[in-house]
């Protein structure tokens, strides 16, 4: 039962790691032994901007960002799969700036209307189908807090966190990835 659920499910590897980094050649190859629908994104080279705050995916483009850079392409390849595995170093004990500014363009996934759920006020989804989210890391940082910040984001997103995980246990993160 549990290989015909890897086998269905389709996953999503987006590093932000620096083009040197063999973590992400390493986690991309024993990632693809556990899960056999893999697609990876290295954002190096790519021209990602930040977001401007301006809310046109809510208002004017709904679920559309006005900015046109490559993080388009990003956005639909997440809404095709049922996992997106998050891969950064870590900056002053937190995700990198490139990893930051990838989870602040998440915003056209929710729309701009409200709800009260579990005591706190949260955005209407887009879209039926969230994926999934964990995060893997290069360097030091508060496994506790990343995963806090992580498990915030998809409550946001009204989809399921899989936590944080250091570069160095990553082997947990593909236990939990192949018995969730």
């Amino acid at each position: 039962m549990q290989e015909e659920h890897n086998t269905k499910r389709k996953y999503l590897l987006i590093s932000t790691l620096p083009k040197d980094a063999t973590v992400f050649e390493t986690v991309h190859n024993e990632l693809s032994q556990y899960v056999s629908q893999l697609q990876t994104i290295s954002t190096n080279g790519m021209k990602i901007s930040h977001c401007i705050g301006c809310n046109d995916c809510w208002i004017k483009t709904p679920g559309l960002c006005c900015i046109k850079d490559d993080y388009e392409q990003i956005l639909i390849k997440m809404l095709q799969v049922d996992c997106v595995i998050f891969l950064t170093e870590t900056k002053l004990g937190f995700v990198c700036s490139q990893m930051k500014n990838l989870v602040d363009r998440i915003l056209p996934l929710a729309t701009m209307h409200l709800k009260f759920e579990d005591g706190q006020m949260r955005h209407y989804s887009r879209y039926k189908k969230q994926p999934d989210m964990a995060l893997l890391y290069a360097g030091s940082a508060d496994k506790d807090y990343m995963s806090l910040w992580l498990n915030r984001v998809q409550i946001n997103l009204h989809g399921r966190s899989l936590g944080a995980y250091e570069a160095e246990d990553r082997r947990k993160l593909y236990y939990e990835l192949t018995n969730n």
